[in-house]
């Protein structure tokens, strides 16, 4: 049991098939929220082999996917942790685990796109990388 009695410490492992029901029901009150992005069941499943998921008890209580675009860049995606489990290093074991995918794969970088930024950079992501670039976004539904 862990510190704060919750149970063994959750473990991560890469997602399976039968964690996609999990997964969606874990992102969906995120997106409710508006902090997530709306996934297809089709879309969790085509990221199955780079989604990670944490269990706790037989119970996935966390996710996160890698979506590689290219052997130049990839993003974590659809981070999402229990209410009961956040605060407890179970995301950062979910990037740590998403950017060990991404060196698996010999990706040479990894983006997040999120509102928070510091859980983000207390990871290690950062505005820009060493030779100084950074992405830059438009909204093209609210540019007239």
């Amino acid at each position: 049991m862990n510190s704060q009695g919750r149970g063994a410490d959750p473990g991560v492992r890469r997602a399976r098939r039968e964690d996609v029901a999990a997964i969606r029901a874990l992102i969906e009150p995120h997106v409710t929220s508006g902090r997530l992005l709306q996934r297809a069941t089709e879309e969790i499943e085509f990221l199955l082999p780079t989604f990670v998921v944490a269990e706790q008890d037989g119970k996935v209580v966390g996710c996160a996917a890698l979506e590689i675009y290219s052997s130049r860049l990839a993003e974590v995606r659809s981070l999402a942790v229990t209410d009961a489990m956040q605060g407890l290093g179970v995301g950062r074991r979910l990037v740590e685990a998403c950017v060990t995918i991404a060196r698996e794969r010999r990706v040479m970088e990894v983006m997040a796109i999120t509102s928070n930024d510091a859980f983000f950079r207390a990871v290690g992501f950062d505005f820009t990388l060493a030779n100084e670039r950074k992405a830059l976004f438009i909204d093209p539904q609210e540019r007239p």
